[in-house]
């Protein structure tokens, strides 16, 4: 298959090469259950698994035995979001996120409206922005917890995570993150954002699917958490399941060369927006969804006068791009991400999310310019 040139790095990442000499081992010669505690096997498995856990816990400065593994980030924002809900004070039961979180956390928290719980869903700016003043306002006596994305999956936007983890702590609501799109791209600090909860995943990373995790910060006042997933124990109670020795072992090895490099790389993926930026913009027609502060991988664009699905098409036989979330592709509605930021329904289907990654050249930049602008032009005189 004549493949195309990948620009959907918010989607799903490719194991590094290194992360894959890691973990083959673990399938073959190293094979063990991190749980048999009574043979060389499960120590070493057990061995790597810790080792893992304080590479995770060194890249978002955090302690390793604050690091819960997990099948993904879904899977741990749901063990976030559910576990302390679960075991919270009846009188604590008022929720806050925003308009342009991942379906993995507004349809969780949906599931406990169901439950008797209430949700303040806070709309964003045309940008794409949080108000703070708005956040501040929204506290009630009764708030438990209040959730947003450090980084938005479609706009690249960058919220104002540490200023809203200390509103929360001052109205006494717990704080979680979801930072899938923010941790391995920009420095994440879970000590000086002041956040309870963090969740990252492992495919978003250059490590393999179907590995993940949670942060949970330890300390006064104890987070009480209940877990989602029962039987056995593991995870020091949090999550109970056999352990996924090799994912856990891809994901410890990506964070750690996502944090030898995490400045540079982020600096050349910075340069190589900018300039695709800049190129589509010349488009007529052309507009650039999102804030000044965003990810410097993310480019998400949105084209007058063309039909989206025939947009995504056409440009799809060259480049692998979305027009939002993977998770919601499937779906023939626009994006809620955009449609939040007041974008109508035509230009909002007419949209472009271009991702860079470790693999991404300036001649696969210069490339999706040229071609990008003759699809526009083609769909146009049509």
């Amino acid at each position: 298959m004549d493949l195309p040139i990948y620009f959907d790095y918010n989607a799903s990442t490719p194991c590094l090469p290194e992360v894959v000499e890691a973990i083959v081992p673990y399938f073959t010669s190293s094979f063990g259950n991190a749980s048999s505690i009574h043979h060389p096997y499960g120590w070493l498995a057990e061995e790597a698994v810790e080792t893992a856990r304080e590479q995770v816990a060194t890249l978002i400065r955090a302690e390793a035995n604050e690091i819960v593994f997990t099948s993904g980030a879904t899977e741990a924002l749901n063990l976030g979001i559910k576990g302390i809900a679960q075991m919270a004070d009846p009188g604590k039961n008022h929720l806050i996120t925003i308009a342009t979180e991942h379906k993995a956390v507004l349809d969780t928290m949906e599931s406990l409206v169901d439950r008797g719980f209430e949700l303040t869903c806070l709309p964003v700016s045309a940008e794409g922005e949080i108000s703070l003043d708005l956040l501040r306002s929204s506290f009630r006596e009764n708030t438990l917890m209040v959730v947003a994305m450090m980084a938005n999956n479609e706009t690249g936007n960058l919220h104002p995570i540490k200023e809203m983890a200390a509103l929360s702590k001052a109205h006494g609501a717990l704080f979680l993150t979801d930072a899938v799109q923010a941790v391995g791209k920009v420095p994440v600090d879970v000590r000086d954002l002041g956040v309870d909860l963090l969740a990252l995943s492992g495919h978003k990373m250059y490590a393999p699917k179907g590995v993940g995790a949670l942060f949970i910060k330890k300390g006064l006042p104890k987070i009480q958490l209940k877990a989602q997933i029962t039987g056995g124990g593991h995870e020091r109670g949090r999550r109970s399941g056999t352990l996924n020795v090799p994912g856990i072992v891809g994901l410890g090895k990506a964070a750690e060369h996502c944090l030898d490099d995490l400045q540079e790389e982020s600096h050349r993926l910075f340069n190589l927006k900018k300039e695709l930026e800049n190129g589509l913009l010349q488009i007529q027609g052309c507009r650039l969804n999102g804030s000044s502060h965003r990810l410097p991988h993310v480019c998400n664009v949105s084209f007058n006068g063309v039909s989206g699905k025939s947009l995504l098409i056409r440009v799809n036989k060259k480049f692998a791009v979305s027009s939002g979330a993977a998770c919601s592709s499937i779906s023939d509605k626009p994006s809620h991400v955009l449609t939040a930021m007041g974008l109508d329904q035509r230009t909002a289907m007419a949209t472009l999310r271009l991702s860079l990654g470790r693999f991404t050249t300036a001649a696969d930049v210069a490339f999706a310019i040229e071609y990008i602008r003759e699809v526009i032009e083609d769909l146009r005189s049509i």
